[in-house]
């Protein structure tokens, strides 16, 4: 739940600011972008924090391998991909590379929540509701990169 608090919070924050008079904030796809900047540095620290480190490595599919890498690999994307979107020139292609990073890792939620896991002591998203939000997620990407 704290992605799509991070994001819409975020988003509307920013989206005041910008009726506000803050000139680079006064449209909402600066807005979005920077929600979903903010939403992807609260998922990407995340896997550098032992406890949830643990638990997102348990995530990783058995059949893929270096789950500790992978789960490195995509925390720094995921940090990468927050730091683009708020540069400019940058912006699309790091939307674009964000969502296509969420496709790819969802089958390790799917894995999670088949498997009963947890993360940070709590179960996993169910998969009806981790579906809902992955869509929200892209969507918010997709619109981030037009």
């Amino acid at each position: 739940m704290a992605p799509l608090i991070a994001l819409i919070a975020g988003s509307v924050v920013l989206r005041l600011l910008g009726l506000a008079g803050v000139d680079a904030l006064d449209a909402w796809q600066p807005a979005l972008r920077g929600g979903l900047a903010l939403m992807f540095v609260v998922t990407g620290v995340v896997h550098f924090v032992p406890a949830y480190r643990r638990d997102m490595i348990a995530m990783i599919p058995p059949r893929l391998p270096a789950p500790g890498l992978l789960v490195t690999l995509t925390g720094v994307l995921e940090l990468a991909g927050a730091a683009g979107l708020l540069i400019a020139p940058l912006a699309r292609p790091a939307a674009i590379g964000l969502a296509l990073l969420m496709v790819a890792m969802f089958p390790a939620n799917v894995s999670a929540a088949r498997r009963g896991l947890s993360l940070g002591g709590k179960p996993v998203t169910p998969l009806p509701q981790r579906t809902l939000l992955q869509l929200v997620f892209l969507a918010t990407a997709v619109a981030a990169a037009v």
